[in-house]
């Protein structure tokens, strides 16, 4: 999305969710889950732990007496979505038991008038963990595989259809944040401990543990989609906030170090979006979500969605639930002072009203790649894509094979941060010595994310820096070979009465003049020899030679000197005497011609006014 702007657009309020009571509980968790049809939030209820379940078409104020998802005994820690049953959810809790859920048939929260409100109760309790269950995650690639972590500092994958943990990821601290790999193969964990570990899952036994965030605030890691890279957000010693992406096949550390973004103390969210390769980052207790693209192995900031309603859960809709008649590339939800869900649209502006295949390429439909008997006996593979373009169209979801290889979108020519100098098309060559290697720039703090635009002082300070490189400097002596900065600038191809030959004196003139000022190329004196036969030169190529000038090099391109006998400042004191006096001659010449013309223009002057007298004394 480089070069493509990308505003968040908030809705009106009757477009919220309101008259929520989300959970107060200070477990690090998201709070809400969303999929195209419902989002699930941890209630703040009594009598034992319990979530509640909005249809995204229920806006507005919702009744004060909802259908709750009952049956945990203590509070609901977190939810989430099976990514291919959108009634499937599964929910972790303190009393250290997981539940499965199934959202009935037509499910509404607004009831008919002397109804009584019914809570819906589990399908399935997965039991095993000693203490509390943090965190759930199903497998992005097979059915029914179920992620579980604990305070018991274990995180256990269960087969949800018989109800029994199959693996056990032993760590030694609470589990912090977890993410799955595009195949589901792969795990990657933080824990409190400061450690990234890298899960095979099915050896059960980490393939790496590295060095995480050293701060002692909780991190979060995302995996980015079928990329090889992890993106973790955490705080230094020092407590400010950092991002960092890590390259799998090196996870010692992180790509370019770990980049600072602030020093607001709220744990940071990390949300990755596979489709366009976006990573969104909303902070707990502020209000803004920053967004970054990642290319060329690093995080281009692009932009950033500013709110002064501070959030303490937010979450994602899948790409398969925007709104592609509005170009909307991402819809997140944030709760607002515990007591209402805002949808905020992230949309690119365009006025095209036709599918916008760039923004909007094959996603992960509803469809496992495998199921859960196949993943626990080694199989491996990424789960079909559906076209989007079809259900732009209002039809069913065209299926499309997933590819084995991730994709990625990072171009064969790639765009450099830092500016470059546009190349210009030259004429015919000439003789010229080998250009010298451009001088590198200083490596930015860090490759793996560029920073927000600099401010206006900033800008104005880097153009004074760049500007200075090229003040003119009237050195008394220059080497022969060096090497001018300017060879692209070319100047205007000077127009001659006849000349004489080019004299090593005239070389040596104009190679003193600066290369911004205009040059005066003629000589004073007129030669009788015609220079029909001299090709024009262009910008100042001049070569300090006798011979006539119809024997001249050919066409020359930017400042290009060379060739003057004894090199620059190699004559002595006579030769400096003799420049100086055919620079006092042309001065002379030229200051005897100005005076001639000013007498001419004081005659024309006298000669008007004594017209324009007797034309009045006729009339």
């Amino acid at each position: 999305m480089a070069g493509r702007f990308v505003r968040s657009s908030k809705y009106r309020k009757e477009q919220c969710y309101d008259n929520i009571r989300i959970s107060k509980n200070a477990w690090d968790t998201n709070l809400i889950k969303a999929n195209p049809q419902y989002l699930s939030v941890n209630w703040e209820a009594s009598g034992g732990g319990a979530f509640a379940v909005i249809p995204l078409s229920e806006r507005g104020r919702l009744p004060e007496q909802l259908p709750l998802f009952r049956g945990h005994k203590a509070v609901v820690l977190d939810t989430d979505w099976s990514p291919f049953d959108d009634s499937l959810i599964a929910s972790g809790s303190d009393d250290g038991k997981a539940f499965i859920w199934r959202v009935p048939e037509n499910f509404t929260l607004r009831t008919e008038e002397g109804e009584e409100v019914q809570d819906v109760s589990p399908i399935k309790q997965l039991t095993g963990h000693s203490r509390k269950v943090g965190h759930v995650l199903f497998n992005p690639a097979a059915a029914n595989v179920l992620a579980t972590s604990s305070g018991d500092y274990t995180v256990k994958i269960w087969d949800v259809e018989a109800g029994t943990p199959r693996m056990t990821l032993k760590h030694t601290d609470i589990v912090q944040s977890l993410s799955w790999n595009a195949s589901g193969s792969l795990m990657v964990t933080t824990s409190r401990d400061k450690k990234l570990r890298i899960w095979d899952v099915r050896q059960e036994k980490p393939a790496s543990v590295s060095p995480g965030h050293a701060g002692a605030k909780n991190s979060r890691v995302t995996w980015m989609g079928e990329h090889d890279r992890i993106a973790t957000t955490g705080f230094s010693k020092m407590s400010d906030r950092q991002l960092g992406l890590w390259d799998l096949r090196d996870p010692k550390e992180p790509l370019g170090g770990f980049h600072m973004l602030d020093s607001i103390s709220g744990v940071c969210m990390p949300f990755w979006d596979d489709s366009t390769q976006c990573l969104y980052l909303a902070g707990k207790g502020d209000g803004n979500i920053r967004y970054f693209e990642y290319e060329n192995d690093k995080f281009e900031y692009l932009s950033e969605y500013k709110s002064p309603d501070p959030q303490r859960g937010l979450a994602f809709l899948p790409k398969r639930g925007v709104n592609m008649h509005e170009n909307e590339v991402m819809r997140a939800f944030k709760t607002v002072n515990d007591s209402y869900i805002e949808p905020i649209s992230f949309i690119v502006p365009r006025r095209a009203e036709v599918f916008q295949g760039d923004i909007y390429p094959p996603v992960v439909g509803t469809k496992p790649a495998m199921s859960a008997a196949e993943w626990f006996d080694g199989a491996e593979g990424l789960p079909p894509k559906i076209d989007l373009e079809s259900v732009y169209e209002g039809e069913e979801p065209t299926e499309v094979p997933a590819t084995s290889k991730p994709a990625s979108r990072v171009p064969s020519s790639t765009t450099m941060v830092s500016p470059t100098k546009p190349q210009q098309s030259e004429p015919a060559p000439a003789p010229k010595k080998d250009p010298e290697p451009e001088p590198r720039e200083p490596a930015p703090q860090s490759a793996a994310l560029r920073d927000p635009p600099p401010s206006m002082k900033d800008q104005g300070s880097s153009i004074a820096k760049l500007a200075s490189k090229y003040d003119d400097k009237e050195d008394s002596s220059s080497d022969d070979n060096d090497s001018s900065s300017f060879e692209e600038v070319a100047k205007p191809v000077e127009r001659h009465a006849p000349n004489k030959p080019i004299t090593e004196t005239a070389a040596l003139t104009r190679e003193t003049s600066s290369p911004f000022s205009p040059t005066k190329l003629a000589s004073p004196v007129e030669s009788s020899k015609p220079a029909s036969t001299a090709p024009p030169m262009s910008g100042l190529a001049i070569s300090g030679t006798s011979k006539p000038a119809s024997a001249a090099p050919p066409p020359m391109t930017g400042l290009a000197v060379s060739g003057i006998p004894g090199g620059m400042g190699g004559k002595g004191d006579q030769e400096e005497e003799v420049t100086l006096k055919d620079i006092k001659a042309l001065l002379e010449s030229q200051s005897r011609t100005i005076g001639g013309q000013t007498e001419k223009i004081v005659a024309l002057t006298a000669e008007v006014d004594r017209l324009k007298r007797a034309v009045g004394e006729k009339m």
